[in-house]
């Protein structure tokens, strides 16, 4: 089978290739538009129902600890990606990958131990080769429209990756509008509305699958390899295995890992934390889905912003910095002031602190993707993985954490992380402006 065996030197071919030798130049920001707009139609099902997990399926935890099965086989899988995106292609990766998020909505129509735990070993699965695969198309395609169009290469990528994770971040927005839309209507908790929810959902994911099919393959040799190579599967994993590790002894890599880390658990925060102990009891779970619709809309908005004003290592530095700022300020006022309240306030407080958080997001997202594509050029297949392991890692322990410390404990973590993530981010900056001066 061609999996078991790849030529030598298909294996040392870049993942992230130059596209521009090979095709005419084309333009490339057709390929942004639908690469986002399939993965809106994708995640605002997925987001939606992530969010709703630890109150609609609370019962034994199940939601919980579904969800941080999920990342934990999501960080692993993340360690073999790079090389299931080499064989399959990224194009054919990212469809594939969809499968495990429509399997996932699909258990949720029944949910129990025995459905929710094998999907969500899958989904992990799936979910690394979908963004890894992701993040290898954007930076390729990015990377050559900007040597067809003779613009500078950071500045490109910053745009395609704003325009990306700006519409990325509308899946919260949409997908939590549809939920406050669909649960309202209906009694708390009605196992009748959240399966029309789930079905919609369902029918959301299957048109962003068609849509994926319309993207351009990169390159040829992105394509399947032959089966008459020599190099064994196992060779090949090893390999793969090493371009993981690799990164790992480059002290620039090192640094960012904090800062990779935080951005999981301020994610993983929002959904098992925030939703659960600050959303929920005031506005029930209908109301779940507004405080996420505002939380995605100003995610958007500031990830569209950070992408469009990104322009190489000092605009990431003093972006990243402002972010950090506006969710620390969310952190201290849960720490040291917040109290749940009736009336007017009751409402407004929630949703200005998911507008906060989802600023802070949208900042990550951004400077993130384009940090690794700027400083890791010649590895970022391996660059992309360490994201992937690092972030899911992070967003598991929170998973795990939930059911058994309280909120104002998760929110000391939240508080420390930001302040390792920060040192250490800002040590990165000095470190690579004194090699280039």
């Amino acid at each position: 089978m061609a999996i078991e065996s790849m030529d030598t030197r298909d294996e040392e071919t870049p993942l992230v290739v130059d596209i521009s030798e090979s095709e005419t130049p084309k333009n490339r920001t057709r390929d942004v538009h639908i690469l986002s707009c399939a993965f809106l139609l994708i995640f605002l099902a997925y987001g939606a129902a992530q969010n709703l997990e630890t109150t609609v399926n609370a019962e034994g935890n199940l939601g919980t600890v579904s969800l941080g099965i999920l990342y934990v086989s999501f960080a692993f899988f993340s360690l073999f990606a790079s090389l299931v995106v080499r064989v399959l292609g990224s194009k054919n990766a990212v469809v594939l990958g969809t499968t495990g998020y429509w399997l996932y909505i699909a258990a949720n129509l029944k949910p129990t131990w025995y459905t929710m735990v094998p999907v969500s070993v899958y989904l992990g699965f799936a979910a690394s080769i979908i963004w890894v695969g992701e993040g290898t198309y954007l930076t390729s395609i990015a990377r050559s429209h900007a040597t067809d169009t003779n613009l500078h290469e950071g500045t490109v990528i910053g745009n395609f990756n704003g325009e990306f994770w700006a519409m990325f971040a509308l899946h919260q927005f949409v997908g939590n509008l549809i939920t406050l839309a669909v649960l309202q209507n209906g009694a708390e908790g009605s196992t009748s509305n959240t399966t029309v929810l789930f079905i919609v959902f369902l029918c959301s994911m299957t048109l962003g699958t068609i849509l994926m099919c319309f993207l351009r393959k990169i390159d040829g040799k992105e394509e399947k390899v032959s089966a008459d190579s020599s190099v064994s599967f196992c060779s090949a994993v090893v390999s793969r295995l090493k371009s993981v590790i690799t990164p790992l002894l480059d002290t620039r890599m090192l640094l960012i890992i904090p800062l990779i880390a935080f951005s999981g658990l301020q994610q993983a925060f929002v959904w098992a934390e925030y939703t659960k102990y600050v959303v929920n009891p005031i506005l029930g779970e209908a109301g779940v889905g507004g405080a996420m619709a505002v939380y995605g809309a100003f995610d958007a908005i500031c990830s569209l912003a950070a992408g469009r004003l990104t322009s190489g290592l000092r605009s990431i530095t003093f972006i990243v910095c402002g972010g950090a700022f506006f969710q620390a300020v969310i952190f201290l006022w849960l720490l040291l002031k917040y109290s749940a309240t009736s009336g007017v306030l009751g409402i407004v407080y929630p949703l200005l602190m998911a507008a906060l958080l989802g600023i802070g997001d949208g900042v990550l997202n951004t400077q993130l993707s384009a940090l690794l594509a700027l400083l890791f050029q010649h590895d970022t297949e391996g660059a992309f993985a360490q994201l992937k392991v690092w972030q899911s890692s992070a967003i598991a322990v929170v998973f795990f954490l939930s059911p058994a410390v309280t909120m104002q404990t998760m929110v000391v973590i939240m508080l420390a992380a930001i302040f390792v993530s920060l040192i250490s981010f800002l040590f990165l900056t000095l470190k690579v402006e004194k090699a280039f001066s």
